[in-house]
Parts: C-alpha cells; sequence; structure tokens
C-alpha cells in the first residue's frame, strides 16, 4: 500500500486481531457460542470478514485464556467446565485475593483503599436494577480493584488471566445460582476485613467467599 509504514500497518493488523478476540470472547463467555461446539475456521472467518491467519492467532489466545480446549487432531471447541475444574477455579482465585487483602492489610494508611472498594460496591448496588450482565461485570469489577489496588502488576495480571474462565463458570451455573453469589453484603464483609487491618481475618473471609461462591455454582 503506497504511502503506507510498515508499522502502520502493524497496528492495522493488530487492531483487525484484537477487535476479533473481544467478539469471540465475548460470543464464548455469553453462551452465544454454547460449551463444546467445535469452531470452524472457514464458518468463523467469513461471519467475521477476517483473515483465517488473523483468526488463528485469536483463537491461540483464547486457548491460552481456557475458553478453548484442543481435541484430536487439534480441533478446538469451546471449553466446557466440570464441577472440579470450577472448584479449582475458585481455589486459586481465593489464593491470589488472599494475597491482595494481605497486601491491603498491610498498609500504613488504608482509607483510600476503603473508599475505592466501597465505590466499587456502591456500583454493584446500582447493577441490581440492571440485566445480568451488567451485574456480572460489576461483580468482577470488585474483585478486580481488589488486586489493581495492591499495585501487584503480576497479581492484577494472573487474577486476569482467570477472567474468562470465571465468567464461563457463572454461565454454567446459570442465572439464579451466579446472582447468588453477587451479594451486595458478602462484599461489604471483605471491605470490612480490610478495614481492621487484620491480614489473618482478611484473608479467612476471602477463603470462605471463595468456597461458598464454588458450592453455590456447582450445588
Amino acid at each position: 500500500m503506497a504511502g503506507v509504514s510498515a508499522p502502520l500497518l502493524g497496528l492495522q493488523k493488530k487492531s483487525l486481531r484484537e477487535q476479533a478476540l473481544a467478539a469471540l470472547r465475548t460470543a464464548i463467555t455469553s453462551g452465544e457460542l454454547e460449551p463444546g461446539r467445535h469452531l470452524v475456521e472457514t464458518e468463523l472467518s467469513e461471519m467475521l470478514q477476517i483473515s483465517r491467519g488473523t483468526l488463528r492467532e485469536a483463537l491461540r489466545q483464547l486457548e491460552q485464556e481456557g475458553l478453548l480446549s484442543a481435541g484430536p487432531r487439534g480441533r478446538l471447541s469451546v471449553r466446557h467446565l466440570d464441577e472440579k475444574e470450577i472448584r479449582d477455579i475458585y481455589a486459586v482465585r481465593a489464593a491470589l485475593e488472599s494475597l491482595a487483602a494481605r497486601t491491603l492489610c498491610e498498609l500504613p494508611d488504608r482509607q483510600h483503599v476503603i473508599g475505592s472498594l466501597r465505590s466499587a460496591i456502591d456500583a454493584m448496588k446500582a447493577a441490581e436494577k440492571a440485566g445480568l450482565q451488567e451485574r456480572v461485570e460489576s461483580d468482577l469489577e470488585f474483585h478486580r480493584t481488589l488486586c489493581r489496588l495492591t499495585k501487584n502488576e503480576t497479581l492484577l495480571h494472573t487474577w486476569e488471566s482467570l477472567e474468562g474462565s470465571i465468567r464461563m463458570s457463572i454461565m454454567f451455573a446459570g442465572l439464579e445460582k451466579g446472582v447468588r453469589n453477587m451479594s451486595v453484603d458478602r462484599h461489604h464483609d471483605i471491605v470490612a476485613a480490610i478495614e481492621t487491618g487484620d491480614a489473618s481475618l482478611a484473608r479467612k473471609t476471602i477463603r470462605e467467599h471463595m468456597d461458598t461462591a464454588a458450592a453455590n455454582l456447582v450445588a
């Protein structure tokens, strides 16, 4: 293409890949592409109007995120979570968020942290009148904020790598069970524990939160 530099072409390609990645991720976590469904490259590339090479890059990323699984001959399908996988996901969440809670408890001045977490809970409260998608997003944002406030980028990145699997676990369980885990009061308990500065109490509260959440989803 005359007059266009190589770096700009690279950015253009990356943008297209990211758009395809976002569209596929949303289709999977919303259930539009249901668990167990085999993915046909020709069908998806035509639907998204992208090359098969760009599509494969996006699919590899989704496989790394745990949203897709490879079967015989490397054929990809939408991952289907079983009860053990859901419990494993929430056990890892408990470990990560317990570390986040302990880190926040160790801050000499926690008031700005407590304020941010309470604002996230206010957003959850406001989302109660909205649809399931908004409630899921506000719930995830609370927990993402918990990790972000530690300023530990590795912790945050690791938590975010689980986000797709967390969404799928909620989809697996269904509306009623998923909403049960989004209780505002249960999240207030986490903030109250962190506010005390008692790291043991905060870790215990997080672990109980995650154990209960996993039990609700697989009940």
